[in-house]
């Protein structure tokens, strides 16, 4: 048995919107165990025997179902999420968002840092090991230059975002 952690992209926003406990409901479906939460974007933290292709297929199916929605998930196993967190490069401080984003193919990571031009006194970004890690000032998460390549239509299927914060309530 693997102690999992699935991050759902694009749930309570743009529409699609699942109660936590319909979510926790439909991994259990699936036979699941210690299924949990964590805050109403799509996380959850659960346990599965099963290798990390089949345990993404089926969430992803399960979801599609239950849901009706175009559901995509990356996936990761507990124990990797601890380094990843403690692999933050940059200082943190009152004034700053610090996030990792996730991606399901490692390709998007490259694609998303291919010739990006950043002013590193506004936001900073690093490759980690399977994460691209960013930093940018409170108040500007959707508007800095690494925010909006992030989010272009390319990167939705593959990639999602997570504040550091919330990445510890998954440990």
């Amino acid at each position: 048995m693997t102690r999992w952690i699935a991050l759902l992209r694009g749930v309570n926003v743009n529409g699609i919107t699942i109660r936590s406990a319909d979510l926790a409901a439909t991994f259990r479906t699936l036979g699941y165990a210690d299924v949990r939460t964590v805050l109403a974007s799509g996380n959850v933290v659960f346990t599965a025997p099963g290798d990390a292709s089949v345990v993404k297929a089926d969430v992803e199916q399960a979801l599609r179902d239950r849901f009706g929605y175009d559901a995509w998930v990356v996936l990761l196993r507990h124990d990797d999420l601890a380094g990843i967190v403690e692999g933050f490069p940059f200082p943190s401080g009152p004034d700053r968002h610090d996030y990792v984003l996730f991606a399901s193919e490692g390709a998007a990571l490259d694609d998303l840092l291919a010739d990006l031009a950043l002013d590193d006194t506004v936001e900073r970004v690093a490759r980690g090991a399977g994460v691209v890690y960013w930093s940018c000032p409170k108040g500007s998460s959707t508007d800095t230059t690494f925010a909006k390549r992030a989010g272009a239509v390319r990167f939705k299927r593959t990639t999602t975002t997570r504040n550091t914060n919330t990445l510890r309530k998954l440990l």
